[in-house]
């Protein structure tokens, strides 16, 4: 890796440490709406057991997101969003390897 390159790489770090310790505002956000968790795995038809296999959760966990105890992020929102919006090619894509 050349200097210059390292460089780069070692302002970026420090500048995500400067926005993490909220010294500096993040250029740009991607905020997505809080899932109704438990009327999405209503709308397919799962049991809790049956859905949190699907979304590779724990029960627990599953059952923290519908009770409003916790709240999803991340991925765990994006994942949700796919599963309310075409559940049938999320199960095909997360389970086709599966006999």
């Amino acid at each position: 890796m050349n200097n210059e390159l390292f460089n780069e790489l070692l302002g970026s770090v420090e500048e995500a440490g400067e926005i993490i310790r909220g010294e500096k505002p993040a250029s740009r956000e991607f905020n997505f709406a809080e899932p109704n968790v438990k009327a999405i795995r209503e709308q397919i038809g799962f049991s809790q057991s049956k859905f949190s296999g699907l979304i590779g959760v724990s029960v627990r966990t599953l059952q923290n997101w519908e009770q409003g105890h916790r709240h999803p992020t991340g991925p765990a929102k994006i994942l949700l969003k796919l599963v309310q919006s075409n559940p049938e090619s999320v199960f095909k894509v997360l389970h086709e390897h599966q006999v």
